[in-house]
């Protein structure tokens, strides 16, 4: 057997009695991070305390999920296109100038309104027409067609 002398013995067993305390001291220090510096009935309460948030957030989620499928539903029934063309219907007699305009309003369904208005020198003449489907009922002119195939295209993308 090795002969160690008892003081270099005894400097061993304090330095390993310090390293001891030292990762005894540490790990105190991480449970205690761990826990919020809270016992165990501390730690049962904020489990119970957790659990029903919990429950109210699920809860909350499930109200904002309806909510959000009800605003979905108005969405799509909103307006979701604007588009305008400008022109000059008397083209070549320089009467009107690009005054005139034709804007449609559509929904994502394709359903809405084309709001022409026709400007000459006497008078400015307003009209409108219903859209369902990106078509209507009413004849339409080559731009209130075009205005209504830009909406389409916008809705689209």
């Amino acid at each position: 057997m090795i002969q160690v002398p008892e003081n270099i013995l005894m400097y061993i067993i304090l330095a390993v009695i310090v390293i001891f305390i030292l990762l005894l001291i540490r790990l105190e220090i991480k449970i205690k991070n761990l826990l919020g510096g809270t016992n165990a009935k501390n730690i049962e309460q904020s489990l119970v305390v957790l659990r029903e948030e919990i429950k109210s957030m699920q809860v909350f989620s499930e109200k904002a999920s309806i909510h959000f499928q009800s605003v979905e539903k108005r969405l799509r029934k909103s307006i979701q296109s604007v588009e305008t063309v400008r022109f000059n219907p008397f083209k070549g007699t320089g009467a009107g100038g690009n005054q005139s305009f034709s804007t449609a309003f559509l929904n994502e369904q394709g359903n809405g309104v084309v709001i022409s208005s026709l400007h000459s020198r006497d008078r400015i003449s307003i009209f409108s027409k219903p859209v369902k489907n990106f078509v209507s009922e009413f004849e339409m002119s080559g731009e209130e067609k075009d205005v209504v195939r830009r909406a389409k295209v916008d809705i689209k993308s």
